[in-house]
């Protein structure tokens, strides 16, 4: 049923009343970890609609996501630097790299080729201080809801942790690796992973 759905979240109001409630949820672990008041760019992937551009209110801010629907909302919305753009084909000069690259729930919906594909490209986009925060959908070894909810996602790649963990840390030096739940009503949806990396030496 998830997977029929996957026609209806490219719709920017399904997608946002769809997210809405986990949204913070989701970004929980960013939001503790690290001090957002610091960062001076950011370069959100596979941005959707915008939802996650009010955290970064103080810096430079750019979203890409290749649905043109979410980008004409996100720029109508909050007004902030928003492109129509395959992260692959993303272009920044070495002077205007990222201290903060975001990749919120978007790795599960790509094959390993085009995982490894983007992540070469943010290592490369990351300044030599910066780091990449990754958060994305886990495939539990437990049967229950979260193991069920991820096998019938409409992203058909979600991973183990151990698989996730192999392929962040082929890319990029590990800060942090902290698997988390995002609940509702005390009962556990889904397991997700919160990655910081930063460019191998």
């Amino acid at each position: 049923m998830l997977k029929r759905l996957s026609g209806i979240m490219r719709n920017t109001t399904a997608y946002r009343l769809w997210q809405a409630p986990f949204a913070d949820a989701k970004l929980a672990p960013i939001l503790r970890l690290n001090d957002l008041s610091a960062i001076r760019r950011v370069l959100d992937v596979g941005c959707g609609p915008g939802t996650n551009c009010k955290y970064f209110a103080s810096c430079d801010y750019t979203g890409l996501d290749i649905n043109p629907q979410y980008i004409q909302y996100a720029r109508r919305k909050y007004g902030r630097n928003f492109i129509v753009q395959d992260v692959c084909t993303f272009q920044a000069p070495a002077e205007d790299r990222y201290d903060f690259v975001l990749s919120n729930s978007l790795l599960h919906h790509l094959d390993d080729s085009a995982v490894h594909r983007i992540l070469t490209q943010l290592a490369h986009l990351l300044l030599p201080s910066g780091c990449v925060h990754i958060i994305d959908l886990v495939l539990p070894d437990k049967v229950g809801v979260p193991r069920w909810l991820a096998a019938n996602d409409r992203g058909d790649y979600p991973r183990k942790l151990e698989v996730w963990r192999e392929i962040f840390e082929a890319h990029f030096t590990s800060v942090v690796f902290q698997p988390f739940p995002v609940t509702l009503l005390g009962l556990e949806l889904w397991a997700l992973v919160y990655f910081k990396g930063g460019p191998k030496p």
